[in-house]
């Protein structure tokens, strides 16, 4: 027999009653029944009863063993009496009677209970990581993790694609957010960059005429953690293609997408491929927002022309002093009585604003102040866009729509939810297209480039040389996309810039001469000029689709090894001070940040 175990602590069924087994594992709790010891025995497979009677040479010593030690033991397998049968267990009809004991390794008090998975402290969690793993629902996170992987793996290489590795030790790229240094020992005064993505090199992969790659890359950025947002690193399914447009990256991706969160949805419903497409300034509209939750039906409209002019003097005025101000109204079927009313208007004064206006319906009026100033004819007309009925809401906000739109989209995720309008036990996915390829800098009053700016715009070359004014050039499309489930972006993409004449004219029109991305962008822009072929890919954050398929709302509750909020890893004490000989190895000498004495 093995020296540790004939069978896991799993695996034990009724088919095996009367065999002596050998197991080993972590002593997940003990219970003393009326002189019967009873330790629960869990390994990585499952959990099995084993028995000590008390006249059991090994009585005291089980008796005694403390929770998370790791024990190996022998025994006989028997049958349960049918009243105590656990249907819960895959072992649940059989427990072992011992035979054999032995501590292979004692554990000292716990600072962290695995047995029960009580709330505990996260900077405790993270310190003890190892033992947060071992709990039931972050260790079945965590292998969800890895057979999402493989999914997704296998339905990119039935997909035709190849996996690549592209370089960790990088240049800078132009991503957006912050990039880890690495400094150089052989280049002093020299730094690498660790990659934020892939973007550049899957470009040059197209260029250099492989035609499907992929990979579950790892990215690294300098950003603040958040709870869908790991500080830090991360990994993502990245994908390129070549010789495609729009669609075809859909019709590859989006399939892939689908069996993933199929095949483990269990009863939840998923969207079935293809996906809904929204524009983007649709989006905006009807939820306040590019990621949108479409579980919940509420659709916000421009209710404007009913406050234009009426005597409702703050809206009239909103509406006379900027003609880019509206008026937006959130519908909230059901939501009619006047404490649910109150309680949304105390939630926007918590995000910031002023309050919402509100109006409630019955079978023959509108009431509140809004209605009362307007008059029952533009109520009634406001009730008639919105298609509300008695016992409805809506609800108002008014101003600059990039101003309050955070605050709407918010307001109608809450609304949906109070009034249990969400659809639950569903995975609603969808393409949100053409983003604008450009956005206003209000610090540096100019035209900026409003996501990546290697996007291939609509209208090509054309379009940008048509655009003459900064109204024209903000109403330039790209050929960009995000996909979007149940409030979060899973994933964004595009379809490439792969010609240098159009790449100059996009950041010039951006403020970028063509010395700077000669400059910054030199290597991928050489390689342009050797032919390169239209491409177009994306990328889907594996750690999102990951917290929505465990129901997490946490992206550290699926990631094996997370730091906290803070950047910090508690378990390895990351990130540390380099000794002296470290930073002359590297040519880099510490200057601390000055900060200011406190009287």
């Amino acid at each position: 027999m093995h020296a540790y175990r004939s069978h896991t602590c799993g695996e034990l069924r009724k088919s095996e009653v009367g065999e002596t087994v050998r197991l080993s594992g972590w002593v997940h709790r003990k219970r003393d029944h009326g002189g019967l010891l009873f330790i629960d025995l869990r390994d990585h497979y499952g959990l099995s009863q084993i028995v000590v009677e008390p006249e059991s040479p090994f009585f005291a010593e089980a008796e005694k063993v403390r929770q998370e030690s790791v024990i190996c033991i022998g025994g006989k397998v028997v049958a349960r009496d049918a009243e105590v049968v656990n249907p819960n267990l895959p072992t649940g009809e059989v427990e072992v009677r011992l035979e054999s004991f032995e501590i292979l390794s004692a554990a000292d008090e716990l600072p962290l209970p695995v047995f029960g998975e009580p709330d505990y402290p996260e900077d405790i969690r993270m310190r003890h990581r190892y033992l947060d793993l071992r709990r039931e629902t972050l260790h079945r996170n965590i292998m969800l993790r890895s057979k999402v992987v493989r999914e997704i793996r296998n339905g990119m290489e039935e997909a035709g694609f190849v996996d690549f590795q592209t370089p960790i030790l990088t240049a800078s790229s132009p991503e957006g957010a912050r990039d880890f240094l690495v400094p150089s020992r052989l280049h002093p005064g020299k730094f690498y960059a660790l990659p934020q993505a892939p973007q550049i090199f899957k470009q040059l992969i197209m260029v250099s005429g492989f035609d499907r790659y992929y990979q579950i890359a790892p990215c690294f950025r300098d950003e603040d953690a958040r709870a869908d947002r790991s500080a830090g690193e991360f990994y993502q399914l990245d994908l390129e293609m070549s010789f495609v447009e729009r669609e075809d990256v859909f019709d590859a991706v989006g399939p892939v997408m689908e069996r993933t969160f199929r095949a483990f949805a269990g009863e939840r419903k998923v969207t079935p491929y293809p996906f809904p497409l929204i524009p983007y300034d649709e989006a905006m509209l009807k939820y306040g927002t590019d990621k949108p939750d479409l579980r919940c039906p509420i659709e916000m409209q421009v209710v404007s022309d009913h406050f234009r002019g009426s005597g409702f003097k703050i809206f009239a005025q909103i509406l006379e002093a900027d003609p880019e101000n509206e008026i937006r109204a959130i519908p909230a079927p059901g939501g009619g009585s006047r404490a649910f009313c109150d309680r949304m208007n105390s939630f926007a004064q918590k995000e910031g604003l002023p309050g919402m206006g509100y109006m409630i319906f019955d079978e023959n009026e509108a009431k509140g102040p809004l209605a009362k100033n307007i008059g029952p004819e533009r109520s009634e007309a406001v009730r008639a866009q919105l298609h509300l009925k008695a016992g409805d809401a809506a609800f108002f906000l008014a101003g600059k729509p990039e101003e309050f739109l955070p605050v709407a989209a918010k307001a109608r995720t809450v609304i949906g939810e109070e009034l249990e309008l969400t659809r639950k036990g569903s995975f609603e996915l969808a393409w949100i297209v053409d983003f604008p390829m450009y956005e206003w800098d209000e610090e540096n009053k100019k035209v900026e480039f409003g996501h990546n700016p290697f996007s291939m715009p609509q209208g090509g070359l054309g379009a940008l040389e048509a655009a003459k004014t900064d109204d024209e050039k903000l109403s330039i499309k790209a050929y960009q996309y995000d996909l979007v489930c149940n409030g979060y972006e899973l994933g964004s993409g595009a379809i490439r810039n792969h010609r240098p004449d159009v790449m100059y004219k996009a950041f010039e029109i951006a403020g970028y001469g063509k010395d700077v991305v000669e400059e910054k962008f030199g290597g991928m822009l050489n390689a342009f000029k050797y032919g390169a072929p239209p491409h177009g890919g994306c990328a889907m954050g594996l750690e999102r689709i990951v917290m929505l398929l465990c129901d997490q709302e946490n992206i550290r509750e699926v990631t094996m090894f997370p730091m906290n909020q803070q950047a910090e890893d508690l378990l390895l004490h990351a990130p540390i001070e380099a000794t002296e000989q470290q930073l002359k190895d590297v040519h880099v000498r510490v200057v601390m940040p000055i900060t200011e004495k406190k009287d």
